[in-house]
């Protein structure tokens, strides 16, 4: 998070509209894992007021290089102090859909974090229901790189890996989508 350009009185506004922002409702369904969420609308739904009514100003900007996209949240205040945060993920493709979709969870997630606001379980023990589930590994961008040449690319890149690295990521769902991205390449 960036606070150079951070005022009191910027402060002062956020800790007032921190006061009375509400946690978003979890009312969208994730019909893969059947499970509830609040998305981007409801997240801004809940934030924009509030924020308006103290004098901030939210906006969201997004930039790509390749697979690769930031979004760069601002809150600045009617008086010109600011604060910017970014967040990056790498989408599993180059398709349109993928590129959206990463940037809508970037959006919500990085907006929901910036103005201190969860979404509010829709029955109370969801969090207590929940299996634990393996960490996403992060596959570097030269391994994107490298499925989009094909699979033989992929596979010398892999090759290159230190073998404890190799069996990580031999074990991660984003690694069994970079192969099967690899394999749509035309010889």
């Amino acid at each position: 998070m960036n606070l150079d350009h951070a005022t009191p009185e910027l402060f002062a506004a956020i800790a007032a509209a921190q006061v009375e922002v509400e946690n978003a409702t979890k009312s969208a369904v994730n019909p893969h894992f059947k499970s509830r969420y609040a998305d981007l609308a409801e997240v801004l739904n809940t934030v924009r007021p509030v924020f308006a009514h103290h004098g901030l100003a939210i906006i969201q900007a997004v930039s790509s290089a390749g697979q690769e996209i930031t979004v760069t949240t601002t809150i600045g205040h009617k008086t010109g102090g600011f604060v910017t945060s970014s967040l990056t993920a790498i989408a599993p493709s180059l398709k349109v859909q993928d590129l959206g979709s990463i940037t809508t969870y970037l959006r919500r997630y990085s907006i929901a974090a910036m103005t201190l606001i969860s979404q509010a379980d829709d029955d109370g023990n969801a969090a207590s229901q929940m299996k634990p589930q393996a960490p996403a590994v992060i596959i570097p961008v030269a391994a994107h790189e490298a499925a989009a040449a094909g699979t033989d690319a992929l596979k010398a890149w892999f090759q290159s890996l230190p073998k404890a690295e190799r069996e990580t990521i031999s074990k991660s769902k984003e690694w069994t989508a970079l192969k099967a991205q690899a394999q749509q390449v035309a010889p």
